[in-house]
């Protein structure tokens, strides 16, 4: 893939001598002496079936997850997925608070306003210069009624997501859950259909609180790589620039 990705320089491995030696590599020559490293068919196909083993192997959740971040993408917005975020929570319960169900609570929770790791299914931000109009989002993927029940069972999650951005939502196929049973602050969107050719619909509308990114969040926005999306529109302006340049 490193080879298929980059302009085909030998790195003189023996990774390279094994892919020649197999007959999915060739080393070619140009006039002035050059030699660079081209895929052959057979090591197209491989890459090929090693995509779609890729793709079997993913998960309903996984699934869901790289569907909801085409929709964000083609929205204009910046996506990491699964980014490892240190966020700030009051852990002490407010005086009144409820159990959102009847059942056994978690753990006693630690000391108010403690810093803990938050791990959002997906993270975004706009395409935007100006950070006040950055509108960082956060979005939890739900696959299944268990998974979005014991989600909602830990306060000290749910506050870490919050405290990240200004605009938070869960995102689980219709049936898994009632609009009503998702607490007031955090937007809903359902997928109508199966993964792979349904449709998304945004039920409720996030409560939305002003936030600006603390540096931290900057840090590890830095670090890490966004997602790409499958169908990057950059491989269709490579053909515009030719033709413009013509």
């Amino acid at each position: 893939m490193q080879v298929w990705r980059s302009a085909g320089w030998p790195c003189r491995d023996g990774i390279e001598i094994d892919l020649l030696a197999a007959g999915l590599l060739a080393l070619k020559s140009s006039p002035e002496g050059r030699e660079t490293l081209k895929l052959t068919d057979a090591g197209i196909q491989v890459l090929a079936e090693a995509r779609k083993r890729s793709l079997r192997a993913l998960s309903a959740h996984d699934r869901l997850a790289q569907k909801f971040a085409e929709h964000l993408l083609a929205a204009g917005r910046i996506v990491w997925r699964e980014l490892p975020l240190r966020a700030l929570i009051d852990a002490q319960p407010a005086p009144d608070a409820v159990p959102l169900w009847d059942e056994t609570p978690p753990d006693e929770p630690p000391a108010a306003n403690v810093w803990r790791m938050a791990r959002p299914d997906l993270f975004s931000v706009r395409n935007t210069t100006v950070e006040a109009y950055l509108q960082p989002m956060v979005h939890e993927v739900k696959y299944t009624r268990a998974d979005l029940l014991s989600d909602l069972r830990h306060d000290a999650k749910r506050q870490a997501y919050q405290w990240l951005c200004g605009e938070c939502y869960y995102v689980f196929p219709a049936a898994v859950a009632r609009p009503e049973e998702i607490p007031e602050p955090f937007g809903i969107w359902v997928l109508h259909g199966d993964l792979d050719g349904g449709h998304f619909e945004m039920i409720r509308a996030s409560r939305h609180a002003p936030c600006t990114l603390p540096f931290a969040v900057w840090l590890a926005l830095a670090k890490a790589a966004p997602m790409r999306s499958e169908g990057d529109p950059t491989q269709a302006l490579l053909g515009e620039a030719l033709q413009d340049s013509s």
